[in-house]
């Protein structure tokens, strides 16, 4: 194509990488279909097909969301729900590490492990929920159990299958050298699977918050899935949309944070 024949767009894409027009115009062509959700959104209210009861403005959702924000109760049950889920994150994570790579290095563990696993990944988790709520009944314990066993299988499944794809060459390498298992496994084994293992981690961050907000839909006195489900129940749709909103902006910018740090994680394999 020629320059006189090139288009705006062509044109900003053929710009430096490092430039702040470059960086502009790639957030907005990243994030344009929420510009198009939204002018969808405020184009239904308008034209009547739903009624503005079902679909509030976006303005009275704003509205309701700085009134629960300033009044504290949002941040009080957005709080709560928070450490419930990131106990249980924090706690799959760590059991999960452990036996993703006792699996993939021990063939005791596989052979004890592996038939949980397959049972249960395909498993609905939100199915436990009863199962749960009969065990540890409606506190926070129930919630907790109920992210970790959710988030559990992603991290041991990420772990054994970036340990399991590790070139065995690197491994004969480490061991005629002297390494140790343990060193072997902390050397070489990790190291190499991390892709694997911190793609299986962020596949449990957004578990997490499916879970949160699915097991406070009914287990729960407080929490952003309580508001949720209280102010559905109630007909104030704006404040319920508001909630949601607000929860799914955390939960994007959680995975962001974390896509960051696992970047970050992996400059090496850039190099």
């Amino acid at each position: 194509m020629s320059a006189a024949g090139a288009g705006p767009a062509d044109a900003a894409l053929a710009l430096p990488r490092n430039t702040l027009l470059f960086k502009l115009f790639d957030g907005v062509l990243r994030y344009s279909p929420l510009l198009v959700l939204v002018a969808v959104w405020e184009g239904l209210g308008l034209s009547g097909f739903v009624s503005r009861q079902m679909l509030p403005d976006l303005g009275t959702i704003l509205s309701e969301f700085w009134r629960m924000l300033t009044g504290g109760d949002l941040l009080y049950n957005t709080a709560r729900s928070l450490s419930r889920s990131f106990s249980g994150l924090a706690l799959a994570i760590v059991v999960g590490l452990a036996a993703g790579l006792a699996m993939a290095t021990a063939r005791p563990a596989r052979l004890l492990i592996n038939p949980v696993v397959q049972i249960f990944y395909p498993m609905p988790k939100s199915a436990l929920i009863p199962v749960v709520m009969i065990w540890l009944g409606l506190g926070d314990a129930s919630k907790v159990l109920l992210i970790f066993l959710g988030c559990l299988l992603p991290v041991v499944v990420g772990a054994y299958n970036g340990a399991r794809g590790v070139n065995p060459f690197l491994v004969w390498s480490a061991r005629s050298l002297g390494a140790g298992r343990f060193e072997v496994l902390r050397e070489v084994i990790v190291p190499a699977a991390m892709p694997e293992i911190l793609n299986g981690c962020r596949t449990a961050l957004a578990f997490s918050f499916i879970l949160m907000v699915s097991s406070e839909f009914l287990i729960a006195s407080d929490g952003v899935g309580y508001m949720i489900s209280s102010l559905g129940d109630g007909g104030i749709y704006p404040a319920m949309f508001a909630v949601i909103f607000f929860v799914a902006a955390i939960g994007f910018a959680a995975d962001r944070v974390y896509s960051v740090i696992m970047r970050r994680q992996l400059r090496w394999r850039e190099a």
